[in-house]
């Protein structure tokens, strides 16, 4: 195999991030070699995708079970089952595509930093419950967090060739679906409505996060720890057309801006070619013969009380964010089952929150306790117990 073919092991590759990922594969074939494939529910695509690629490891979990044999769907295959940890340090794996959502994909980011593996990181939580712990092991084995957030992958761009540190970073947001919903308009928000993003084609929990700007809470603290940023340091803006993905200001007030069509393949597409840029005909161009205006308005706190909550938790640090995220995780589940509405997501969120004493500079085993805490804490309070 040519030096030039980076080794992917992609987790989560029946997700959006994940099949965005393998469309850049196939568009991009003498760049890239799937190593690994993991994923949970999909397993009828995931087996499609064995076939397609032929990889030499495969996981698959579904709800709190991973297997350890291979599925009878999967029979035919020839690869080998090992565990998310044991894939993404794998001495065959250049770069490893961390493209599930949650809690599960701080174990196997972990272990790939520790193995010195560059990360495409679509996994927000990873950094939000443990970015102190990752950000140190990655210093010390010379690993490269990459984000595929389009915000922080338009961050790393505009930095890139800087040499000196910015002064403040300007998170944009599309506002999702409801930016113009007052509190009582939110309040009947369905399931069906929430999951209509108006910019950008993403996974369930995502898409939901996107509604409540969860979403753009938790990639606040995202970029404290990629870009090593006081959470004050770090601003959102609302901009409806997603044209421009974030915003760079440097201490003579010069501001540096990335800008390209709303598709999560490009920024992808840039972790996975870093520092390079490859040509890919099959990514969409901005028309600016359609574009008649770019709009920018700061963020209702009152109607989106989530990016409050995530702020907040941000600038306590410890285990507030873990905290957060688990919260926020079993809320979404709950709201997507029809459990609790969607202003409730904020309301049990910031409950939680309330209600959990903080530990400072946690260890691992500390942020993995809280997220259980919290965890089980949501559920008493969905159902009247708090």
């Amino acid at each position: 195999m040519s030096d030039s073919v980076k080794r992917l092991a992609i987790l989560g590759s029946t997700g959006s991030i994940g099949r965005q990922t393998l469309d850049i594969v196939r568009a991009l074939p003498d760049r890239f070699r799937v190593i690994g494939l993991a994923a949970g529910k999909n397993l009828a695509l995931l087996a499609e995708q064995i076939n397609e690629v032929r990889p030499e490891f495969v996981n698959y979990a579904s709800g709190n079970r991973e297997y350890r044999e291979i599925p009878a769907e999967l029979a035919s295959s020839a690869c080998q089952f090992i565990s998310l940890e044991d894939m993404a340090c794998h001495v065959q794996v250049d770069v490893v595509v961390i493209a599930t959502s949650g809690k599960i994909g701080l174990a196997p980011t972990l272990s790939a930093v520790k193995a010195g593996k560059n990360v495409a990181l679509a996994n927000k939580e990873s950094l939000v419950m443990a970015g102190e712990i990752i950000t140190k092991e990655a210093a010390l084995s010379g690993a490269r967090v990459l984000p595929v957030d389009s915000e922080h992958s338009a961050i790393l761009q505009c930095l890139d060739g800087e040499k000196q540190k910015a002064s403040r970073i300007i998170l944009t947001a599309s506002g999702g679906p409801f930016f113009r919903f007052s509190p009582a308009q939110l309040a009947e928000v369905t399931v069906e409505q929430a999951l209509k993003h108006p910019s950008w084609r993403m996974g369930r929990k995502v898409t939901i996060d996107s509604a409540t700007l969860m979403n753009k809470g938790l990639e606040v603290i995202e970029a404290h720890w990629l870009f090593h940023m006081p959470v004050d340091s770090v601003s959102v803006l609302v901009h409806p057309q997603s044209i421009i993905h974030s915003m760079v200001e440097f201490v003579d007030g010069s501001i540096k801006a990335q800008l390209s069509y709303p598709d999560m393949r490009l920024p992808i597409q840039y972790a996975l070619s870093y520092p390079e840029r490859w040509p890919n005909p099959r990514l969409p161009r901005v028309d600016w013969n359609k574009i008649n205006r770019l709009t920018f308005q700061p963020p209702d706190f009152t109607a989106f009380p989530c990016l409050g909550l995530a702020l907040e938790a941000g600038e306590k640090g410890g285990t507030c964010p873990a905290v957060l995220c688990a919260a926020d995780e079993v809320a979404v589940e709950l709201f997507l089952s029809r459990h609790i509405g969607f202003a409730d997501i904020a309301e049990f969120v910031g409950q939680v929150l309330a209600q959990h004493r903080a530990i400072a500079n946690p260890t691992l085993a500390e942020i993995l306790a809280a997220d259980v805490w919290a965890r089980e804490k949501m559920l008493k309070i969905a159902d009247g117990d708090s």
